[in-house]
Order: C-alpha cells, then sequence, then structure tokens
C-alpha cells in the first residue's frame, strides 16, 4: 500500500465511507506479508516513496504471478524487472491490465492515476545495442511518475549527435547516460551539464570490454565532476534513483 492509497483510505474513514472493519482489513498485513515464496514488504512506498519492485529473474513464473497479486491487491503501481515472456503471460492471466515493455524486458501495473513531474530526467544511450537498458531506466522512471526524455543513438563516434540535443539537456534535472565500449559519453555528457549524472555501463562491446567492465572502469575513473555510476546493465537502479533526485528537485523548487 503506498502513501497516497494510505491517505485515500483513513480520508474514507474519516468521511464515514469505509467502516473502521473494513480499514482494519485493509491494513492487517502490514508492514509485510508472508507468502510463500517471499516476505512481501508493503510498507515500502511509505518509506521510499514507491513499493517493493520485483526483480524476475530466477524466481518462477508462478512465484512471480504470486508476489505480483498481492503487491496489486494493495492498490499501489507494481513494477517487475527482468522478466521473461513466459513470465508475463502468467502475470497478466491474472492481472489484464499488466503490460509488458518487450525491451526493457519489464512489466508494468499502473493502479494511480499519473501525477507527470514538473522536472525531467533525460536518457541518454550511446548506441542501438545499449537501448534495453536505457528503456529498463526509462519504465522505472515512468512508473514512478517521472516526466523523461529519451535520446538514443548519440554515442561519442559522432558527438555531433549529441550536441544537437544540448539545448534541451540544459533544462533537465538529472540525466541518465547508457553505454558499453569504452563508456566515453558519460563523461561527454557530464561536461555538458550542470545536473547529476548517472553513468550506466553496459555490457555491450567486444572481448576487450570484458563485458561491461573496460565501460564501468572508465566511467568511474571519468574527469567529469557530477558522474555517479551504478552497476552494469542495472539501468532500474539509474531510473529509480533519477526519480529521487528529480523528485528532491522539484521540492527545492516548490
Amino acid at each position: 500500500m503506498d502513501g497516497e492509497v494510505l491517505r485515500r483510505l483513513l480520508a474514507d474513514v474519516h468521511a464515514g465511507t469505509v467502516d473502521v472493519e473494513e480499514a482494519v482489513r485493509r491494513l492487517r498485513h502490514l508492514p509485510f506479508e508472508k507468502i510463500a515464496s517471499a516476505t512481501i514488504d508493503h510498507h515500502r512506498a511509505i518509506r521510499c516513496g514507491f513499493p517493493e519492485v520485483v526483480y524476475a529473474e530466477g524466481k518462477t513464473a508462478e512465484q512471480v504471478t504470486a508476489i505480483v497479486g498481492r503487491l496489486a491487491a494493495a492498490g499501489g503501481n507494481v513494477l517487475v524487472t527482468r522478466a521473461a515472456a513466459g513470465q508475463f503471460d502468467a502475470v497478466q492471466a491474472s492481472q489484464p491490465s499488466a503490460v509488458y515493455h518487450r525491451a526493457a524486458r519489464a512489466i508494468t501495473i499502473r493502479q494511480t492515476p499519473i501525477q507527470l513531474s514538473a522536472g525531467t530526467i533525460a536518457i541518454v544511450s550511446a548506441g542501438t545495442s545499449d537501448e534495453p537498458v536505457a528503456e529498463e531506466a526509462c519504465v522505472t522512471a515512468e512508473i514512478m511518475d517521472q516526466r523523461v526524455e529519451c535520446i538514443y543513438d548519440v554515442g561519442v563516434a559522432g558527438i555531433h549527435r549529441l550536441l544537437a540535443h544540448h539545448e534541451m539537456l540544459q533544462t533537465v534535472n538529472v540525466c541518465v547516460v547508457v553505454a558499453g565500449m569504452e563508456g566515453a559519453l558519460a563523461s561527454v555528457v557530464g561536461g555538458l551539464v550542470a545536473c547529476p549524472v548517472i553513468a550506466v555501463p553496459t555490457s555491450v562491446g567486444y572481448g576487450a570490454s570484458f563485458g561491461g567492465v573496460a565501460a564501468l572502469l572508465a566511467m568511474l575513473n571519468s574527469c567529469s565532476s557530477g558522474v555517479t555510476v551504478v552497476n552494469i546493465d542495472n539501468g532500474f537502479a539509474a531510473g529509480y534513483t533519477a526519480s529521487l533526485i528529480n523528485r528532491l528537485a522539484e521540492r527545492r523548487d516548490a
């Protein structure tokens, strides 16, 4: 149950449209709920601003479906990362509103009205092969109600493609930069903007890229001061962190 759902429930009790016993029934599983395959943290949204996210890789379709079902029953939005098509089919059978984002390998269920952020997150990727990771960041930010601008295939081998977006990049609150190979794009973007840059190394590249380690080390050694780095291929963490930064920026400007 997220914070907005809890507020609505308390308001309904105050207004007399929901009786106390019904409210107790809805709150019974707070702060967590134990099911056969997981212990679900229903207080996560209240503490952190978004419900617990399901990492599907390594779980059976039945396990994912059971966890998603309990999260959805709490009334908040649901995000599942690293989900296979078969897992989505199982989820959709019981949650018809579920959407599969094939490129991102993510499942979303939206149950709350969109309250789009005033500030914007830019998601910038170096090459087409980096797009699945960039899309994971995008889907994550969007289900968290963030305004997102995606700029894809603007790697340093054709730097003019990135510079064409220079003016827009000056207007955003945070940039997510996704790149494999030598990972240089994050440093370039970091030298162009006055906002935080979250760099995401990808496992894209030939043998000497070592499955993303070369890009990871390059980003960690960036000469641009505003660059911070998440793990290899971890678009989810970048999108989530960018959303938190964007929210803080909006509080500052309020």
